[in-house]
């Protein structure tokens, strides 16, 4: 089954290099909103036809080279093609982003350890961050059409990687782990030996408490700087969230290893389930991005031989997982705690819901197994 990857990888040029990146990347830009203009007039999406329409433009207007004519053609008829499919009205696209479309072989290669770009002055070949990315490079992955991008005044290749790998089968599995992924604990994993791992949240907690109050104050101020401030503010909370989730999710694959099972609940739908929390809690745990957790822990498991189901969240930290009596009494959200009403047992909430995960995983394994 194949696997697309998109790695995001910082290059770095030299001064007199970054300054003709910089107008590459303005020309393709100001190309691709000109034959938008087109495409919005006269609803041509067939590209040979565009091509006859601006090819000319393109190359006498904005000085650019012809392979990358033809790519700002196919760039802006992708991002029409997307917009009617997605079912939205027939509107003007704008392309304010600094960013290029490179495809592999012919725009951007690999020469001697260093990436070499088709800019509007010709090849440069420019170093780049290797560390993380040593894998990548084994000649098992197919790179495909990647994006020169400018951001906070630093230049990344985002290339999208593929490669075919083998689906675990149920047969090959060794263990299972539940994954209870939560506000007070980011992640609690329950595996087959009965051992149990917190990755604490609290620090986590605390630091989206405190993005909080400082969104709600630049709300209440409008102003045009504000609003500015609140979009980076956005924008650093989520790289940082992003970098928290892939600390956790590599923990718990290089932790358990190969031919693990990783049991998580279907939280598609957390928002509207959320609604009924108090408002003072709610940010936290509306905006905790577990989907981003699933994603990530999908894809590494896969990449390390192992596997990611989902089950339904259903009573997972109501139900006993030793007599298996199932009350809401049973746990109490505001001390995190679960003490079964008839036998007794008692743990810590979010434990007994990876241990509950943890079981429907095994209940899984055992019914695929028996029945093959």
């Amino acid at each position: 089954m194949d696997m697309t990857l998109t790695a995001k990888i910082k290059i770095y040029p030299t001064a007199e290099q970054a300054e003709v990146l910089k107008a590459t990347l303005s020309a393709y830009r100001q190309a691709c909103n000109a034959v938008s203009v087109v495409i919005f007039d006269t609803k041509v999406l067939a590209q040979a036809k565009l091509h006859d329409m601006t090819y000319r433009l393109l190359r006498s207007n904005y000085a650019l080279r012809s392979q990358m004519a033809q790519s700002v053609i196919k760039t802006v008829i992708a991002r029409y093609r997307s917009l009617k499919s997605n079912g939205h009205e027939w509107t003007l696209v704008r392309f304010k982003k600094p960013e290029y479309d490179l495809v592999w072989n012919r725009d951007y290669s690999i020469v001697q350890g260093l990436f070499s770009v088709n800019t509007l002055e010709g090849r440069i070949k420019v170093s780049f961050e290797p560390k993380g990315m040593e894998p990548y490079f084994d000649g098992s992955w197919t790179f495909g059409t990647a994006k020169l991008v400018y951001k906070h005044n630093k230049f990344f290749l985002h290339i999208p990687m593929t490669k075919t790998i083998p689906t675990v089968d149920e047969h090959n599995i060794r263990q299972v782990v539940g994954v209870d992924v939560g506000v007070n604990f980011l992640a609690v994993a329950y595996d087959s030996q009965g051992k149990t791992i917190f990755f604490n949240g609290r620090k986590i907690k605390h630091m989206r408490a405190k993005y909080k109050r400082m969104r709600k104050t630049l709300q209440q101020k409008g102003t045009a700087s504000a609003r500015r401030k609140l979009k980076t503010i956005g924008q650093r909370e989520n790289r940082w969230m992003t970098d928290v989730n892939h600390a956790v999710t590599k923990a718990l694959v290089r932790q358990y290893g190969e031919r693990t099972l990783f049991v998580l609940e279907d939280l598609t739908g957390i928002r509207e389930k959320t609604e009924r929390v108090r408002i003072h809690d709610r940010y936290e745990t509306v905006s905790w991005a577990f989907y981003q957790f699933r994603q990530m822990l999908e894809y590494k498991a896969r990449l390390h031989g192992s596997k990611v189901m989902v089950v339904a969240p259903h009573y997972t930290s109501l139900t006993c997982p030793k007599c298996g009596h199932t009350e809401k009494a049973n746990r109490n959200k505001r001390t995190h705690t679960f003490c079964c009403r008839t036998c007794g047992y008692t743990s810590n909430d979010d434990r007994i819901g990876a241990m509950n995960l943890q079981r429907k995983g095994i209940e899984y394994i055992v019914e695929g197994t028996t029945q093959a």
